[in-house]
């Protein structure tokens, strides 16, 4: 099962990242030569975007973010270190004056709290979608985010039907 969970270009990140690109950014992704080699670099701005998952980084106060009840002295360890090396990873490079802005899974599903969140965090140069966008891409993107949305749903289900 652990083989198949994916560190790199997950579906939260690419979601991301088309919209950084859509709306005229680029960027580097993983770099290796900073700490926690960061999903999404942006160099000319001193700004870094990590997007985590919910459960595997302890969003705090989602529902995705438990402690699975099998063998949980494996799992509250394993993720309590993620989520203090996340911690460790973000200090330093706030150290070296990165900027540091991390996207949740969950927030994926509310399009318009996302582009509020990289419009704050990014500046002036975001530009939100707009109704000028064209249909296909925001069609396209509204897939993206509905596939997310019912997978997030099926995990509930499952993880409720498990503790039922």
């Amino acid at each position: 099962m652990m083989a198949a969970v994916r560190s790199k270009d997950t579906q939260p990140e690419v979601v991301v990242r088309r919209l950084l690109h859509k709306n005229g950014y680029r960027y580097r992704i993983h770099r290796s030569d900073l700490p926690g080699k960061p999903d999404i670099v942006l160099s000319s701005k001193r700004k870094i975007i990590f997007v985590h998952g919910c459960f595997w980084h302890q969003h705090e106060g989602c529902d995705f973010s438990h402690v699975p009840k099998s063998n949980r002295g494996y799992w509250a360890p394993k993720l309590k270190a993620n989520r203090s090396r996340d911690r460790k990873h973000i200090k330093a490079l706030r150290a070296g004056g990165w900027e540091c802005l991390v996207v949740w899974e969950c927030e994926l599903s509310k399009p318009n709290r996302l582009d509020r969140l990289l419009s704050r965090f990014l500046g002036p140069g975001f530009a939100p979608r707009t109704s000028t966008q064209t249909e296909a891409s925001r069609r396209q993107l509204n897939r993206r985010l509905r596939r997310i949305s019912a997978r997030s749903a099926r995990r509930r289900t499952l993880r409720s039907s498990v503790r039922g």
